[in-house]
């Protein structure tokens, strides 16, 4: 087991965030920030941030707290932001014309370098830099263009099929809008599972309980 195994799910979870805020403060010309400030706008206690970075290796100094500048790149090194792994999205309906429209993929990670669609009213689109095309031409693009990782913005009743051809061309990891279990038969795949619909249950339980303690 390497090192990073080790590391819970819980606090790579929050490097996002950490890295969100950094970035903020960042461009705020924010030179430093002590672990208590961090905390704060975290919403974690003091020494759960020290933990979470002492995870990596600890990038503070004693009674001089963290370069915002600085502690803003190691995190974006340990999420390996400048990676620009090949992405290809896969289902450019509504939900997937706004992912591909609205997120700046190259600050993300990720270089978007194809999109593919059954509507073939839908090919040929532009969108953004890349072109809508035929899904029959998934397999011939893949195979060209190395691809590292799918966005799947597809129905849970076509992703069964989708993905075993996206398997079957060396494709493990998966942005997963479909609802699809994917790991339940791909237990070697890399899956970000995303449910809007979780989301907005959760926070209709937060309502109800904020109402019932008013």
């Amino acid at each position: 087991m390497s090192k990073n195994d080790s590391i819970s799910m819980s606090v790579i979870r929050r490097l996002p965030r950490y890295y969100r805020f950094l970035s903020e403060l960042d461009e705020q010309k924010v030179e430093r920030i002590s672990s208590t400030k961090l905390a704060q706008i975290m919403n974690v206690t003091a020494s759960q941030v020290r933990q979470d970075f002492n995870c990596f290796g600890g990038f503070g100094q004693q009674g001089y707290g963290y370069s915002v500048s600085q502690l803003r790149r190691e995190i974006q090194n340990i999420l390996g932001l400048n990676n620009n792994y090949k992405a290809i999205l896969v289902g450019v309906g509504n939900f997937g014309t706004a992912i591909a429209k609205h997120l700046d993929f190259h600050k993300l990670g990720f270089s978007l370098i194809g999109g593919f669609e059954t509507d073939r009213s839908k090919v040929g689109e532009s969108l953004g830099s890349i072109t809508v095309r035929d899904e029959a031409e998934l397999e011939s693009f893949c195979r060209e263009n190395h691809v590292d990782a799918a966005f799947l913005c597809i129905p849970k009743q076509n992703a069964e099929n989708m993905l075993e051809r996206l398997y079957q061309l060396g494709i493990r990891c998966f942005w997963n809008f479909s609802h699809y279990d994917i790991t339940s038969k791909y237990s070697d795949t890399v899956v970000e599972n995303v449910h809007l619909s979780d989301t907005l249950m959760t926070l209709c339980y937060r309502i109800r309980q904020h109402e019932e303690d008013e």
